[in-house]
């Protein structure tokens, strides 16, 4: 993958998840900036995903923990345990938000 595909695949990504976020109905702010999107619960935790250009990652640091996603097979899979990314994004936004909560592109 190149440095454009890359972008707009990550630009996607970021863009479906404000989506998830507005379609799911729960009380979630979100600000986008830069290739860098931070989600604010109500008990004022943050999860941050943001892009790694120059490795061509998205990275996601929540309350708990941080991983590294990378694009392979059409999909963001996480380079440390496997996961796919909708899911531990469903996961950690469930916990962080103590509602259950599921998130898709």
């Amino acid at each position: 993958m190149n440095d454009s595909q890359y972008n707009l695949i990550a630009e996607d990504l970021l863009l479906a998840i404000e989506e998830a976020i507005e379609d799911s109905g729960i009380d979630i702010d979100y600000e986008g900036t830069g290739g860098l999107l931070t989600l604010t619960f109500k008990n004022a935790s943050k999860i941050i995903i943001n892009k790694q250009a120059p490795l061509h990652e998205i990275w996601v640091a929540t309350k708990f923990n941080g991983h590294h996603f990378v694009f392979a097979d059409e999909q963001w899979t996480d380079k440390r345990g496997g996961g796919e990314f909708w899911q531990f994004l469903s996961a950690a936004v469930s916990t962080q938000a103590d509602a259950n909560i599921s998130l898709q592109a």
